[in-house]
């Protein structure tokens, strides 16, 4: 049996339960079929990189999938004829993940960042203190020109 990566896209105003069912009915079919389903993750709404049937968002979910090409074919059959499955893609692929996917780590990631504060004591661009006197560098080009001019003829 071939190995798969599975990711299929359903409309926003579905309800997860709704989304759980879809993923029940085509795990079913990829059983029927002499595969099985090893991993699902669903990752949430999110947001689209351009609309897809009018829709900004969709609810994400990944199955790694080891079946069959003929029941993987079926499972993306029924997809194309339901109207609440936006868009699926289906990988071929040597070994299949153990754990969390990326995506479900970066998740991970994101939370522990905004439950630690935003991330300032990180080395980011918030930690460099205070620049000190400009000294040197001349006057500063934002103001109008007409008071640099003045400011250089009160020194004469």
């Amino acid at each position: 049996m071939s190995l798969y990566e599975h990711i299929f896209l359903a409309r926003p105003d579905v309800t997860q339960q709704q989304v759980e069912a879809l993923v029940e009915q085509y795990k079913g079919i990829i059983e029927t079929g002499g595969g099985k389903v090893t991993k699902i993750e669903p990752w949430g709404i999110k947001s689209l990189a351009y609309r897809i049937r009018k829709n900004r968002k969709a609810h994400f979910t990944l199955l790694n999938i080891d079946a069959p090409p003929a029941a993987l074919a079926e499972v993306e059959r029924l997809q194309r004829i339901n109207e609440d499955v936006l868009r699926s893609l289906t990988i071929r692929v040597e070994e299949l993940e153990e754990g969390q996917s990326v995506m479900l780590q970066k998740r991970d990631r994101d939370d522990r960042r905004d439950r630690d504060g935003g991330g300032f004591e990180r080395g980011g661009r918030f930690d460099r203190g205070d620049r000190g006197d400009r000294g040197d560098r001349g006057p500063r080009r934002d103001r109008p020109r007409d008071d640099i001019e003045t400011e250089a003829s009160e020194e004469n």
